[in-house]
């Protein structure tokens, strides 16, 4: 997103499974199926959560003597999400999913969405993952994903647009879609836009294939939509997470720990966009909770202007836009000024997307690089074998070179590259 050029079109991916081109999920667990090989099962569950370097980098325990995320709810769109873990028992609220997308909700068959629930809501209950938030919960939907068998599945489960829309119409304030797809989609479009005409605060993963086309696909590239790239424990961005003017701002997503597989026994090591958009969905949830008369605009405005960065605020970077989430700045300022509740902070990247968007073929240019499951929905103009990939691969992290600047996180210092962005 630039101030100058459009910002990328709409399109849903998980960054790993079926469908229209289905959609990719941006994670490390499959492409929307989201990608699994290469990871590391936890040694036991009951450890895990030792693993979960981003709660003390980022100050958790202070924050939760402010906020938990109590009171917001989080419409996790994925591959389901399975309310029987013991992190998630309790978290789920499966009966807020509106009837005409409620198929197989609660029924994960990849994992990816379980864990990306248990990243923001987990209560940590019997070694299981602590979420950034634990006070907030889940509202889940599963759609048309890579990895999705048989007509019934396929017929019966909802696609992207449908479940955006169905989320948008529920007192869900913030949608996690750590998923996507290389195309528009009109309809999604359609969508993307009513979900913001409700006043719901959007984050998608951008996608884990920067080390090979780096075309950061949809939703994280459709106006309204704040694109979350993924950093590791030093600060250093994921030589796989995507960049571009679509980039709005990094959090965490380099050995964050996710479920294997779809029988939940065990966790194993991770890295993708997918767990960074999590995270950045709970980031945005504890600030709602500890101010739940402000709007979208000015939790989003908060994270900003509060991003760790040392650029100036109007040249975002490529690769982390206004910088890494640090929702524990907000939150100790008890006086701190959102701006105007009905000024869009991305206002300059979301104006002059022309609205001959709606009705362009998809673009096949366009990668599948996030990380959650791909997006099989239907009804993309002449992408009819398209489907979403998961973006939670398991590319190695690495250091993107001298340019990289020091960030301070929670007492952790965070390396981060910065580039100008396209004009």
């Amino acid at each position: 997103m630039t101030g100058t050029s459009p910002r990328g079109r709409l399109t849903a991916r998980f960054a790993g499974r079926a469908g229209r081109p289905a959609l990719t999920v941006c994670a490390a667990l499959g492409a929307f199926a989201i990608v699994s090989s290469g990871l590391a099962p936890s040694a036991a569950a009951a450890g895990v959560q030792s693993k979960q370097w981003y709660l003390d980098a980022m100050d958790a325990d202070a924050m939760w003597k402010v906020s938990t995320g109590k009171g917001v709810k989080v419409a996790v769109i994925d591959t389901g999400v399975n309310p029987d873990t013991s992190s998630l028992k309790g978290q789920v609220l499966a009966d807020e999913v509106p009837k005409s997308v409620a198929y197989h909700a609660t029924q994960d068959f990849d994992g990816h969405g379980t864990s990306m629930a248990e990243i923001i809501a987990g209560t940590g209950a019997d070694g299981g993952l602590r979420g950034l938030a634990p006070g907030a919960k889940i509202v889940p939907y599963r759609i048309k994903i890579e990895g999705l068998k048989g007509e019934a599945e396929t017929t019966k489960t909802p696609d992207a647009a449908q479940a955006i829309r169905a989320a948008a119409d529920t007192d869900a304030k913030i949608i996690n879609m750590s998923f996507g797809v290389p195309y528009i989609y009109p309809d999604e479009q359609e969508a993307i836009k009513y979900a913001h005409s409700k006043g719901k605060l959007m984050f998608a993963s951008v996608g884990n294939n920067a080390a090979s086309k780096n075309d950061i696909g949809y939703p994280a590239a459709y106006p309204y939509v704040v694109g979350v790239s993924a950093a590791d424990k030093t600060g250093t961005v994921g030589k796989f997470s995507e960049h571009g003017d679509s980039v709005d701002l990094a959090a965490p997503g380099l050995d964050v720990p996710t479920y294997c597989d779809n029988t939940f026994r065990s966790y194993c090591d991770g890295e993708g966009t997918s767990m960074a958009s999590a995270i950045a969905s709970a980031s945005a949830a504890l600030i709602w909770s500890a101010h739940p008369d402000w709007t979208a605009n000015q939790v989003l405005r908060t994270l900003m202007d509060t991003a760790g960065r040392d650029w100036p605020r109007d040249t975002p970077s490529n690769y982390l836009g206004y910088g890494l989430v640090r929702p524990r700045k907000v939150l100790e300022n008890s006086s701190i000024n959102p701006g105007s509740a009905t000024s869009d902070p991305l206002s300059y990247a979301n104006v002059g997307v022309a609205e001959s968007d709606a009705s362009t073929s998809p673009s096949p240019s366009a990668s599948t690089s996030s990380q959650a499951p791909k997006d099989t929905s239907g009804g993309a103009t002449s992408a009819a074998g398209s489907s979403s990939e998961s973006s939670d691969n398991t590319t190695m992290w690495v250091a993107l070179g001298a340019a990289a600047a020091v960030l301070v996180i929670g007492g952790v210092a965070f390396a981060v590259i910065r580039s100008r962005r396209r004009a």
